[in-house]
């Protein structure tokens, strides 16, 4: 049977746009050597780490256990090293399994192909040392095996997820043009916020967002919705470890602070219908304040502050972004007169729609949806004027000439940052 003690190498994956996100995840859940990359991050540690990670990280796709690094320069050196492998240890002569790979090399011209190598490889081990010959196929349903070459470069994990984790298993009905629930967490970790104060989101649609800060600000782990990983398929799992951590992670789950609103509106009644339905699936439908309205009607909790999110569209073809311009110029009235105080952000792939808001942006953080290179746009919507916001810090201290506007209705160029 497997170790599944053994350290090794550990590599996440994550949807494009996320890795410096998952990279603080893994930071703050104690992985030693975190090195991000531009598809995921690095780190070490077992199997068993492995789990873990697969419960909890909010940003990543797939959670990789390295088995092993080699030079590769051909087909036929890819199945002798394969080969060697005691893969006995991991799979049965009944196991089922599947081969993903991400190859690049000038002797493979069909990933396809690199799959078959691996495939057989696998197989003719197994048959060699027990006689039977374990079952494989395309669905990610058992033991799931990943290949990484490049160049002269090959590593072969123990895809430890199989199907992605970047969807958290309690989106039960997707609405349009649904935001993944991996990059929701990762824009509300962008954000900086954790659940300390209040969260508004107009424009909910299937309320993924507002879910995700229900689930970050009473310490749900994401994997909880989920009863299926590729890790239970392989010789030495022991389901009484994953029981026990299921247990610890359901233990530490606590309420949400009294002064903590969580809003989510949408002019669309069967929006709302889907976002409480898919809330109500994540064990949060009681925490969320659902709004049918028109967003510019969206109640605002005043008092304490905290994070206003809208995704709104942001059209691809001309004449849906002549349209959505009064959209967007709406949002920025919306931000500047009903949510002082608190911290604004749109999320867009369309700089020119953007520039209707006509707010100054405090930070442009760098995302990607689908296809689309994509912007949160943070907006600081100070109480007052910033001028007076900085007086007051530096109590009474000589305020420079250089200090801009705030974003409380007073003159600012359209679009500036």
């Amino acid at each position: 049977m497997g170790d599944f003690e053994k350290p090794s190498r550990i590599v996440v994956t994550c949807q494009r746009g996320l890795s410096r996100w998952l990279g603080e995840e893994l930071t703050e859940l104690g992985l030693p050597e975190v090195e991000v990359f531009s598809g995921g991050a690095s780190t070490s540690g077992s199997l068993l780490d492995c789990q873990r990670l697969n419960l909890q990280l909010r940003c990543a796709s797939q959670v990789l256990y390295s088995l092993r690094r080699f030079r590769c320069n051909s087909p036929e050196f890819l199945y002798r090293e394969l080969a060697r492998i005691k893969w006995d240890e991991w799979l049965g002569p009944t196991s089922y399994f599947s081969v993903t790979s991400n190859v690049d090399h000038p002797s493979i011209r069909s990933t396809m192909y690199a799959n078959v190598r691996v495939k057989d490889a696998i197989v003719d081990r197994i048959r060699e040392t027990t006689g039977e010959r374990p079952n494989s196929g395309p669905d990610l349903t058992g033991v799931v095996i990943h290949l990484f070459w490049r160049g002269s470069e090959a590593e072969l994990f123990l895809d430890t997820s199989g199907p992605t984790i970047a969807k958290h298993g309690y989106r039960r009905l997707p609405g349009k043009a649904p935001l993944s629930e991996a990059l929701a967490a990762a824009m509300l970790r962008a954000s900086g916020w954790r659940g300390e104060s209040s969260f508004v989101n107009p424009m909910c649609g299937s309320g993924t967002l507002a879910i995700e800060a229900a689930l970050l600000a009473t310490g749900r782990s994401p994997g909880l919705f989920r009863s299926d990983y590729a890790f239970q398929h392989l010789h030495g799992f022991r389901p009484e470890l994953l029981a026990d951590l299921r247990a610890e992670l359901a233990s530490l789950v606590r309420p949400l602070a009294a002064s903590v609103h969580l809003v989510a509106s949408d002019h669309d009644a069967e929006a709302i219908a889907t976002a409480q339905a898919n809330a109500a699936a994540a064990g949060v439908a009681d925490l969320i304040t659902f709004l049918h309205c028109d967003f510019k009607q969206t109640d605002v909790p005043q008092g304490a502050g905290g994070v206003v999110m809208f995704n709104p569209e942001y059209g691809q073809r001309l004449g849906e972004v002549r349209a959505l311009e009064a959209t967007y110029k709406e949002i920025g009235d919306f931000l500047k007169q009903h949510c002082r105080g608190y911290r604004g952000y749109v999320f867009t792939a369309n700089l020119e729609l953007a520039k209707k808001i006509g707010l100054r942006t405090s930070r442009r953080l760098e995302f990607a949806t689908a296809k689309l290179e994509a912007r949160l746009l943070e907006y600081e919507l100070y109480e007052g004027t910033r001028k007076n916001k900085a007086r007051g810090e530096a109590s009474g201290a000589a305020q420079s000439a250089e200090d801009a506007p705030s974003a409380t209705g007073e003159s600012e160029p359209a679009g500036s940052e």
